[in-house]
């Protein structure tokens, strides 16, 4: 199978220049890098000195004109590719593997989609690597609509930090959405599901990825994510999502307990009120304020009132 490497960039640093230097080690190099490129006075060509195994192509866009569905539906349009590789410029390969494990589902006819395990390191954001076990854990699975009873919103979990897609699926759903304020990974892999068809999480396609977020940031974060879901509707509004993060956070305030680590709890405690209150909002945005909305988002691009 032939298979493109699709990665939006801004201002790419060190955690790109180390991602290209890994991904220049694989032992199935993609057949093309593809990188979209937001404002192009950020862009450094001296990173593309780094990976020379396979042609790259780096086209350019305004930041007014970037939208998380339509920047990285652009690249794939520039795509003849069986297989669509998607990762983001600060997601770091942790070994060679990382291409291979990723394309091994797809022999699988069924398989629409696969998105990689990611890892936090414990050293830097013990918090978060705790936490990546709930959405990644060791073990790989197959999701489909016979799941949706059982494991809810978590069916359509599907990250383009580190995923994958059969082009004709892909090009089947009209590729990701065009107007999305986040999430357009989800909404794909919700209508990939809703179609029959299965996503898969592959555990040994490993990258390190991690946010130093603070708890505000985490507000902007959710409130746009669940805006992304009432504005898409479908399946989001079908299935079970806040029982799962309750969970989560009953046992990661159980485990850093266990661990001795009490000076996080205050802080995840914050930062788990501050997402749940940006959720909430998110979920009812439409009854807020212009202004207020403008306050909350991360997006402002997204609105136009």
């Amino acid at each position: 199978m032939k298979v493109d490497l699709i990665i939006p960039t801004y201002k790419p640093g060190e955690k790109f220049k180390k991602s290209l230097s890994r991904l220049s080690k694989q032992t199935r190099k993609p057949d093309k890098i593809i990188i979209i490129n937001t404002e192009e006075k950020f862009f450094d060509k001296n990173f593309l000195d780094i990976y020379k195994d396979a042609p790259i192509e780096v086209h350019h866009i305004k930041k007014e004109d970037f939208d998380h569905g339509k920047t990285r539906d652009y690249g794939a349009s520039l795509s003849n590719a069986d297989i669509l590789m998607f990762m983001t410029d600060d997601a770091i390969p942790k070994d060679a593997y990382l291409v291979e494990n990723l394309l091994r589902p797809f022999e699988n006819p069924d398989v629409a989609a696969a998105y990689g395990r990611q890892l936090a390191d414990p050293k830097k954001n013990y918090i978060e690597y705790y936490t990546r076990t709930f959405n990644y854990p060791k073990e790989s699975r197959l999701k489909t609509k016979k799941d949706l009873d059982t494991l809810g919103i978590k069916t359509f979990f599907c990250s383009n930090v580190c995923s994958a897609y059969r082009k004709k699926d892909y090009d089947s759903m009209g590729g990701f959405i065009h107007k999305t304020i986040f999430n357009e990974d989800m909404i794909m892999a919700s209508k990939l599901i809703e179609a029959g068809k299965i996503i898969a999480y592959t555990a040994d396609a490993q990258v390190w990825h991690w946010h130093d977020y603070r708890a505000i940031d985490q507000l902007h974060r959710n409130f746009d994510l669940a805006v992304s879901q009432v504005d898409y509707g479908g399946l989001f509004l079908k299935v079970k999502s806040e029982s799962e993060g309750v969970r989560m956070v009953t046992a990661t305030l159980k485990h850093l307990a266990s661990k001795g680590k009490f000076h996080l709890i205050p802080k995840y405690i914050t930062d788990s009120g501050c997402k749940y209150i940006g959720y909430k909002l998110g979920k009812n945005y439409k009854h807020l304020p212009q202004w207020l909305i403008k306050k909350i988002t991360m997006n402002k691009t997204y609105w136009n009132f």
